[in-house]
């Protein structure tokens, strides 16, 4: 990683949208039905990568992390064919999409982990092709919990080839296919917050007790657009209450908070509570500002005043970090030249 960091923002969450047509022309004709029956898998396409590339210009971002948007409610598919189909539809084209700027458009694969040995071989196909981290369920089914050995073989292979495992917020098995299945409704997105909120605690709590980052130390998560003012009080409870033992009963010789600043990251793009904590909570340098564009919430086009609201009181070199090289080091980014941005904004404007 090159130190060219400074004024170079790069998100670390933004999106793609994917069109439907051509997922589905993909697909072998006994699956299309069953794609098709899938809520919240519509037909809305979003920029190109040179149009991309334009956008992410206006708002003063000069790279991003990209994960799917439709995709999300696959993770919660119980046919293993179909699921491991359309993600790697969709990483063929993600693939395609990212070698159009390749220091600016860092992709995310999306990895079906039912069987292992599928879930390895997409993880090398993936990598070899240029994808720098693999996303999967942050709920895992009942009976696949990820403290399992089921997932022993997807842990060893994500740590040799260095790609960072993401859990990003209404994967799996912790209600949220309601939320695609009823549409955002004032309900739904209520029951939402404490759904996700959850969902992200059991996990970590499963991957820091239960030894999976002991077993494996030089494996990376990362939470995904879970915010993270809820994460300093986390694991000061979970510190005063270990005891240096795990509910397995196995004793681990680092403190939960430990194995989280060695191994864990977090995204956020709009958190004043955790901002609030940023100067003093020792999980600072973990954590990455992300614009979540295209998304409804996202910062774009202003997401530069939204920096300088958030952050703006934080050292210059603690922002860089989490601005930054963070994102870069994690990924192993060379870091990009800073896009003219307020030419681009300049532009736009008029």
């Amino acid at each position: 990683m090159s130190d060219n960091s400074t004024g170079v923002v790069i998100s670390a969450d933004s999106h793609v949208h994917e069109n439907l047509q051509a997922w589905l022309a993909k697909l072998p004709p006994r699956l299309r039905e069953a794609a098709l029956a899938i809520k919240g898998f519509d037909v809305r396409e979003g920029s190109p990568p040179a149009q991309r590339v334009h956008e992410m210009a206006q708002d003063g971002v000069s790279a991003e992390v990209i994960y799917t948007t439709r995709g999300m409610p696959m993770f919660g598919l119980r046919d293993v064919e179909l699921q491991e189909t359309l993600f790697r539809i969709y990483n063929d084209w993600l693939i395609e999409f990212c070698q159009a700027a390749p220091e600016r458009l860092i992709g995310i694969a999306l990895i079906s982990a039912y069987n292992p040995a599928h879930a390895v071989a997409e993880l090398r196909r993936c990598r070899e092709a240029g994808l720098r981290g693999a996303m999967l369920w942050q709920a895992p089914p009942p009976e696949l919990p990820f403290y399992s050995e089921h997932y022993s073989p997807i842990w060893t292979a994500a740590q040799e080839l260095r790609m960072p495992i993401s859990l990003h917020i209404l994967t799996g098995f912790d209600g949220s296919r309601e939320l695609f299945d009823k549409g955002v409704t004032n309900e739904v997105c209520r029951i939402s917050v404490n759904a996700k909120l959850s969902a992200a605690s059991q996990s970590l709590f499963q991957l820091l007790f239960f030894g999976v980052m002991d077993r494996f130390p030089d494996l990376k998560f990362v939470l995904v657009e879970q915010e993270f003012g809820w994460l300093p009080f986390l694991l000061e409870r979970w510190d005063s209450y270990y005891g240096h033992t795990s509910p397995a009963g196995h004793a681990l010789p680092l403190l939960p908070s430990e194995y989280f600043r060695r191994q864990v990251y977090a995204t956020f793009f709009n958190d004043s509570v955790g901002c609030a904590q940023l100067g003093w909570w020792s999980g600072a340098e973990n954590m990455m500002w992300s614009s979540d564009f295209p998304h409804p919430n996202s910062s774009w086009p202003n997401s530069r005043q939204v920096i300088a609201r958030l952050l703006g009181n934080l050292p210059a070199t603690l922002q860089r970090k989490l601005l930054c090289t963070t994102v870069a080091e994690l990924y192993d980014l060379r870091i990009p030249t800073p896009l003219s941005w307020q030419e681009e904004a300049t532009a736009a404007q008029a």
